[in-house]
């Protein structure tokens, strides 16, 4: 059971939910659980695993959900007895006799970026995700910019034009990318599919970033208006994307849109 519950947040980890895990990582006497039993909650309200129901249960319940509301993770021992054994346990008043030490963590998931537009921009940043571990997709109107060769850890190489991906796409299956961030050459593409993502109907879409000068967000942001784009949508795009830290070169723009994303994930725990 505890590897089917690990296995488990491993692929709730991928739809990009945090995940609040307790594992029995030592146990005495009689209890509900042996050591390697765990329990699992997600960040969309899922659950797995069990570390033995009852009143062991609803405890470890209570801490995973106040650790996805921000609370800490550690180590808890467990003392199924009636007697008070010091401050150190939690005591489960029961008759069971024995005792547990639980460890608790949250795993956060690694980001995963669109890159919107498949040019030296989008080459640096899947360089850099390599190098920190994270995933990434391109998407491209030019078929020779979403190749295998360009592109060789990519979770998915996207060949389409910018209305066929937003017919195809919603803001439930958009919600596999972390971070959409429009890089395109052609800036009436990256328009089109920005007001495409704002116009959508939903209360929340993943991060959008896009490249460009002030000018051109300004542009952009009349477009976006005219369409019936909300304010709040409008306001959440970051543009120009980066830290600004004056980047000139490609690499440095990597690092500079990759560090900004590592600040909004800091900031957000």
């Amino acid at each position: 059971m505890g590897a089917r519950t690990l296995e488990w947040s491993l692929e709730r980890l991928e739809e990009l939910d945090s995940v609040a895990m307790a594992s029995i990582v030592e146990s005495d006497g009689s209890v509900p659980a042996k050591v390697g039993a765990r329990m699992a909650i997600s960040s969309s309200g899922l659950t797995h695993g069990t570390v033995g129901g009852a009143g062991l249960e609803m405890k470890v319940e209570d801490r995973l959900r106040d650790m996805l509301e921000g609370g800490r993770g550690g180590v808890e021992t467990f003392v199924l007895s009636k007697e008070n054994e010091g401050a150190s346990t939690t005591n489960l008043n029961s008759l069971c006799g024995g005792r547990v030490i639980v460890a608790f963590e949250k795993l956060e998931p690694s980001p995963h970026l669109l890159l919107m537009g498949g040019g030296h921009v989008a080459q640096a940043i899947s360089e850099a995700c390599r190098l920190l571990g994270w995933s990434y997709s391109v998407f491209d109107e030019r078929k020779e910019f979403v190749s295998k060769s360009k592109f060789p850890d990519a979770k998915e190489l996207i060949f389409l034009q910018a209305d066929q991906f937003l017919e195809l796409e919603n803001p439930e299956s958009l919600g596999r990318f972390s971070d959409i961030l429009l890089l395109g050459h052609d800036w009436s593409i990256d328009e089109r599919l920005l007001v495409g993502f704002l116009t959508m109907e939903c209360r929340e879409l993943p991060r959008i970033g896009c490249i460009g000068s002030k000018t051109k967000w300004r542009a952009f942001v009349k477009s976006a208006k005219s369409a019936g784009a909300s304010v709040q949508k409008i306001d959440d795009v970051r543009c120009p994307i980066g830290v600004p830290i004056d980047a000139v070169t490609v690499e440095e723009i990597a690092f500079s849109v990759c560090s900004e994303i590592i600040s909004i994930m800091r900031s957000d725990r």
